[in-house]
């Protein structure tokens, strides 16, 4: 079993066809491992510094985090992904979520509860 910020093997099969495969100078290392420890900092938010051993050395995830970046196929991806779960995919970017002007001032003691509404099939 992976950890939790690894792919699934569901996700892998869906991903893996559509990663670059032009073999030019050294061999890449393992995709699949580099992969989670991409998502690993990024699911952590924790530096790239910061990533476990397992995943070979921080430089490699950063790069080709970067280099994929630039190359669009991180859109490739994810596009592969919705496919994979027949367009069924739903993403909040936190970076947008705003709380009430008035929720800054709630009183001690009150409890805040989120709720999330799941699409019926």
């Amino acid at each position: 079993m992976g950890g939790r910020y690894e792919l699934t093997d569901f996700e892998w099969a869906a991903i893996e066809p559509r990663l670059p495969n032009k073999p030019r100078g050294v061999p890449r290392v393992n995709d699949r491992r580099v992969l989670n420890g991409i998502f690993w900092v990024l699911r952590s938010g924790a530096p790239w510094r910061d990533l476990p051993e397992r995943y070979g050395p921080y430089t490699t995830c950063y790069n080709r985090f970067n280099r994929w970046r630039k190359a669009g196929i991180w859109d490739r991806l994810m596009e592969a992904v919705i496919a994979a779960h027949d367009g069924n995919v739903q993403m909040i970017d936190s970076t947008s979520v705003r709380v009430h002007q008035h929720a800054a001032g709630a009183k001690k003691g009150v409890q805040i509860v989120a709720w999330v509404a799941v699409e019926a099939d």
